[in-house]
């Protein structure tokens, strides 16, 4: 993965461009900082910013140098979509940040960037992904019920009701 870019898939009579998936640069900060804010912002979530966002200051060294993945999707060069993979333990990984631009949401941008997590998951060697998002998400929450995640119990995070979700991997599935 590391460098590497790859097309989404192309939906069937889609007129827009493809999204690009590829690896988080340095030079993207700004850009992932700014969409971060704002989808958490539209869906009522944002808790403010604060020590709980310092890994979007430090992406390189909280994902990509730790056992983890930061993705970012491009559409004619703006970036559009995130997501991440943060080790939790020697055969888990936490998808974070999920991020879908509004103005492109419900076009399988977040579902794309997922798989490719996924994927990116099993290469290192996880065999489970876990995650939260809050009870307000609803497209977020039927993504991941509609790509195999499990409700795993529910609770508070910065304040905000939360479904946790799990789902075990297998490879070449």
């Amino acid at each position: 993965m590391g460098g590497t870019e790859s097309r989404a898939p192309h939906r069937a009579g889609a007129i827009e461009p493809e999204m690009v998936i590829r690896r988080y640069r340095d030079a993207d900060h700004d850009a992932v900082w700014e969409l971060h804010n704002l989808a958490l912002h539209l869906v009522g979530a944002h808790a403010g910013n604060g020590p709980w966002d310092d890994d979007l200051h430090h992406i390189s060294e909280v994902y990509l140098d730790a056992g983890g993945e930061f993705l970012v999707g491009e559409l004619t060069g703006r970036i559009v979509a995130i997501g991440a993979l943060r080790r939790h333990d020697d055969t888990t990984a936490e998808v974070k940040r999920m991020r879908v631009h509004p103005d492109v949401q419900r076009r399988g941008h977040g579902r794309a960037v997922l798989r490719r997590l996924e994927a990116r998951a099993l290469q290192l060697g996880y065999h489970r992904l876990v995650l939260d998002t809050t009870e307000r998400q609803l497209p977020a929450i039927a993504l991941y019920r509609s790509e195999g995640f499990v409700e795993t119990g529910r609770g508070h995070v910065s304040g905000f009701p939360c479904i946790f979700f799990a789902k075990e991997l297998v490879a070449g599935a």
